[in-house]
């Protein structure tokens, strides 16, 4: 019961300040907010009921920091590619068995790779995912693992082993 009360607590104030951002701190419209919040209050709870949702807002910084890293070097490396006279691509797709189990941890694994320099998720099945990168000579399982693991302590997910 204090589960609820407490996610009701967090869900209702990331509302109304998501509110109070979009009406630019006006107080003439607070009506039509608190039935703005209290129908996205509702939604939540019918699409993302409580307890099967858990998230670590200290695995999130890890994971935005760790994320800026790889966006940081993957971008340095592309653009040293994409200088270079003769360019030393090595493009290839691996296929790599997920370790994060289906839903959101996966979703979030693709579109990582998706705004990483140099990778693209070219497609994910129920037991492969398929990554092209521009340089087959770089550690990119390595590096698959790692964010899986992040986002698996962000969202408290157990990984499967592999």
């Amino acid at each position: 019961m204090i589960s609820l009360l407490r996610t009701t607590l967090y869900r209702s104030m990331f509302f109304t300040a998501v509110w109070w951002i979009l009406i630019e701190g006006k107080t003439d419209s607070w009506f039509v907010g608190l039935i703005s919040i209290s129908l996205a209050l509702v939604t939540s709870f019918i699409l993302l009921p409580p307890n099967q949702f858990r998230f670590s807002f200290t695995g999130f910084a890890h994971f935005l920091i760790y994320f800026f890293g790889l966006s940081l070097k993957g971008g340095i490396a592309v653009a040293c590619m994409a200088i270079r006279p003769n360019p030393d691509l090595h493009p290839n797709i691996f296929t790599i068995t997920p370790r994060l189990p289906e839903g959101l941890g996966r979703a979030i694994l693709t579109n990582t790779l998706n705004l990483l320099p140099g990778t693209l998720s070219v497609d994910l099945t129920l037991s492969s995912l398929y990554i092209h990168v521009l340089d087959e000579r770089q550690s990119i399982e390595t590096e698959v693992r790692s964010i899986e693991e992040k986002i698996a302590h962000m969202l408290r997910l157990e990984l499967k082993k592999s």
